[in-house]
């Protein structure tokens, strides 16, 4: 394993009987970057992330975690990470010092330093005031502050996060990447999964899975910048009727509703025209079109187009 990675998976494979959740992933991170597995739920995502952290055992393929072997030295790998799960883990009818407490002796976090690490991860995580209540009693966001807080409790260079802002507002979600990013200046490495496309950004590489395949691996710039052909959004009286018409224009290569919108993939702007005329005729009213730069979302789902038209078969994890 290169020094300057915190991962390196190569043709990393999960089967569960006849079903294929994960086929040859392969990809790097290096140290105090942030990776995010993009993609619908049943991408393969959380079953990448399960092997990595060294709680399934993969099938075929390996992956190395801070220089340690995961099929061969899980709980090396276990005792070096933080890790935080999609379901609210932590202890309910607990405080959050006491839970924060009970993290940090399972971790084995010196005796000497943990007042002052409990008290700088309460400060860290906004949690000052909240000490003693109940985790049941704070809301969504906090607890995702504290699952955050015990997860990094014993200062790990390497940080899992599985869905990590799942029903948090989007408020509440930026000020917690901030934290992540925080971590990161400090040169922790992390791997996220997400469905959610704007929470992608705030990651330094994306990995797009779909279907238990890794279908792209970039930054999220270069990504949009390597998408094929124009993008045309159309505004318009009928979109559903629309997206159905266009679908099946042998020059579209990806429509998709974005709310009331149309978004339509077409190898170049001469088409522009033939788009509208092509839903004039069929008695459907343009407002507008107009070309604009993709988003992730955009990425997305022409990457899975593609796929889909390949013939990769639909999985789930």
């Amino acid at each position: 394993m290169s020094r300057e990675n915190a991962i390196e998976a190569v043709n990393l494979t999960k089967r569960f009987g006849d079903f294929t959740a994960v086929h040859q992933v392969s990809f790097d991170i290096p140290q105090g970057e942030i990776l995010g597995l993009l993609g619908p739920n049943g991408a393969g995502k959380t079953t990448t992330m399960r092997m990595l952290c060294g709680i399934l055992l993969p099938t075929g393929g390996e992956a190395r975690v801070l220089g340690y072997d995961v099929a061969r030295q899980p709980e090396e790998v276990k005792r070096r990470i933080g890790y935080m799960s999609q379901k609210f883990a932590l202890y309910n009818d607990l405080t959050v010092s006491e839970n924060l407490d009970f993290y940090a002796h399972l971790y084995g976090v010196p005796r000497q330093k943990l007042k002052s690490r409990l008290a700088g991860l309460i400060e860290m995580a906004g949690l000052r005031g909240h000490e003693k209540q109940r985790a049941a009693e704070i809301s969504g966001a906090w607890r995702q502050r504290l699952a955050l807080a015990c997860a990094i409790v014993h200062e790990p260079p390497m940080l899992f996060l599985d869905e990590p802002t799942a029903g948090v507002d989007p408020v509440s979600r930026r000020e917690f990447w901030n934290m992540i990013y925080e971590l990161a200046g400090r040169g922790v490495s992390v791997l996220a999964t997400t469905h959610y496309m704007d929470e992608a950004e705030f990651c330094n590489i994306i990995g797009m899975m779909h279907s238990g395949h890794l279908i792209a691996l970039s930054d999220p710039d270069s990504l949009k910048a390597g998408t094929q052909g124009i993008l045309l959004e159309i505004e318009c009286d009928d979109p559903g009727r629309a997206e159905e018409i266009l679908a099946v224009l042998p020059h579209v290569v990806d429509v998709a509703l974005h709310g009331i919108l149309l978004h339509v993939t077409v190898p170049d702007e001469s088409l522009r025209p033939t788009i509208a005329e092509s839903l004039t005729a069929q008695g459907i009213h343009v407002a507008r079109t107009e070309i604009v730069l993709p988003s992730l979302e955009d990425v997305f789902v022409s990457m899975v187009g593609a796929e889909n038209r390949a013939g990769v078969r639909t999985e789930t994890d």
